[in-house]
């Protein structure tokens, strides 16, 4: 079984994915707002299985599975770390805020790189001026 909590545009909601006796069922939960983790627990924990048995009334969706091999716990917190760092669907808005949050990142990326580059040729100048003041004799 594996929740997914995912922001469809409008609500948070959650994507219920369960494998049992070869079939696959997916249910949908709205969650409404954006739900603290305790509230997330708590459904995982009281209403989850309620959840399911009041909307189980499709059949399910036939496959075929292979023998299931254990997993290796070590191998599997990796996994799980994996799936958390991804990120989750998120709508087109939350793309455009990114990629402009990219493009000014790379633009203030250039604008420090060229000032860095006229603060060293500046500091460089000085150093000639100061050697050729030496020269001279100033």
């Amino acid at each position: 079984m594996k929740l997914t909590i995912c922001y469809d545009g409008q609500f948070y909601i959650g994507l219920i994915e369960n494998i049992s006796e070869n079939k696959y069922k997916a249910y949908r939960y709205i969650f409404g707002k954006e739900p603290k983790d305790q509230e997330v627990y708590d459904f995982v924990n009281t209403n989850l299985l309620d959840f399911i048995k009041n909307n189980d009334k499709h059949s399910g969706i036939p496959i075929q599975q292979n023998k299931v091999k254990k997993i290796n716990p070590k191998r599997l917190q990796r996994k799980v770390a994996k799936e958390l760092k991804k990120p989750s669907i998120s709508t087109k808005a939350d793309e455009a805020l990114k990629a402009e949050l990219d493009l000014r990142k790379k633009e203030k990326s250039v604008t420090c790189k060229r000032l860095k580059e006229e603060r060293k040729e500046y500091i460089r100048n000085i150093k000639v001026q100061k050697s050729k003041n030496k020269h001279k004799g100033r």
